[in-house]
């Protein structure tokens, strides 16, 4: 996971003109292999996100020729569940990525927050992933990490899904052990643990253990090591969400097992097939529109705060980590109806009352909107029903006057 780290000195990136075009500003969050800034486009005057990768991938031509390919590739895919990248470059010893700035945080960050979430918020995330995937998947990509670190949420709701392309660069370069297992372990398929191929349907796989651990809080496999856990999947099957929190549909349970199958031929072929049977599953249950809130307490929203002049980055003493997860106990419920039962409501230390993580106030008017649209179809269907009535009545009462 990407965090803000503890940094007595200035950052020597902050200040800095990439490429002459593109000034770096203030850090969002640093991993092994990149940093991620905030920074602003001077042709444009344009906020960004500038991924500026280690120096040490800076000499290596094949990482940089599948770096620029890739960057290319993504680049022309336009969908609202993908982060946009506008440029690629590389400024000295950095090679970097200029892409879309997306002011809210990560869903890693809003799992920490809130825990599982009860099966209307887990569709809404899964729709714009799942989404942003099938039209990289028609054009023949593959994301290959797909993590709650990877799918961003906007302060506004909008749910997003970035860093396509970079894993597959850092796998060919040549200071990458070959024995390296590059994606989080936990979200690996298991023909890319045991041959390091990847396909639509390796993206399918992520997906479902994303959805799994959204509905329970928790991923299927555990370990001492990232090996340990990526080879659990080689011998064992995903189990169903149900077993580990109640109240779980069926329908939820059966997409998580026919995306996580060990054989990538008894999975959704792709993205666009595993979205079809979501938007069954939704329509099947009833379940009403959500708005995805944005994490709280996110690296981002932090770098916003020092970007505005509120905190010093300098000043920033300890790594900025969301609270330790809640584990929920009291089952899900079986159906709409049921889930305002106050039995299922918890009571946080601040006095906000939550239902499975999501603020109350905010599923409720969810649910609203939900029975309002239903509402209005049901009484669309009575008008033009009786209108259909009434009018083969007449036609009936006055046949005899027309013969």
């Amino acid at each position: 996971m990407f965090s803000v780290e503890t940094r007595r000195q200035p950052d020597p990136l902050v200040g800095v003109v990439l490429d002459g075009r593109y000034r770096v500003d203030t850090l969002i969050a640093t991993g092994g292999m990149s940093g991620v800034y905030r920074g602003l486009d001077l042709r444009l005057d344009r906020p960004v996100a500038l991924k500026i990768m280690d120096s040490r991938y800076a000499g290596d031509h094949q990482f940089l020729t599948r770096f620029q390919r890739e960057a290319r590739a993504v680049a022309r895919l336009k969908d609202p569940g993908l982060v946009a990248v506008y440029d690629q470059g590389i400024d000295g010893k950095h090679p970097f990525l200029v892409m879309e700035l997306i002011e809210g945080g990560t869903l890693r960050e809003l799992l920490i927050e809130r825990g599982p979430m009860p099966p209307h918020a887990v569709a809404a995330v899964l729709g714009p992933v799942l989404g942003g995937l099938a039209v990289a998947h028609h054009e023949g990509l593959v994301h290959r990490d797909v993590k709650p670190e990877n799918v961003l949420i906007s302060d506004s709701g909008e749910v997003k899904i970035a860093d396509f392309g970079l894993v597959r660069a850092i796998a060919e370069a040549k200071i990458t052990s070959t024995s390296v297992i590059l994606g989080t372990a936990a979200y690996l398929s298991p023909e890319q643990v045991s041959t390091g191929d990847a396909s639509p349907a390796s993206d399918v796989y992520a997906v479902g253990i994303l959805t799994y651990e959204l509905l329970t809080g928790e991923t299927p496999f555990t370990g001492d090591t990232a090996l340990t856990v990526a080879y659990q999947r080689m011998d064992h099957d995903v189990t169903a969400p149900s077993s580990v929190i109640g109240g779980v549909p069926k329908q939820f349970d059966e997409l998580v097992l026919r995306a996580t199958a060990r054989d990538p031929a008894h999975r959704y072929a792709d993205a666009g097939d595993m979205a079809a049977e979501l938007d069954a599953i939704v329509d099947e249950l009833g379940l009403p529109a959500f708005r995805v809130p944005a994490p709280r307490n996110s690296a981002q929203h932090l770098s916003a705060q020092v970007h505005r002049g509120g905190i010093d980055q300098a000043d920033v003493t300890e790594t900025v980590r969301p609270a330790a997860p809640r584990k929920h106990t009291r089952q899900f419920t079986r159906g709409p109806q049921d889930w305002q039962d106050d039995d299922l409501i918890i009571e946080t230390d601040d006095g906000a009352r939550q239902f499975a993580g999501i603020d109350l106030d905010e599923f409720y008017w969810a649910r609203q909107r939900g029975k309002r649209v239903l509402f209005f179809w049901i009484v669309a269907v009575l008008v033009l029903t009786g209108g259909l009535a009434a009018g083969a009545w007449t036609i009936g009462s006055n046949l005899s006057n027309l013969l």
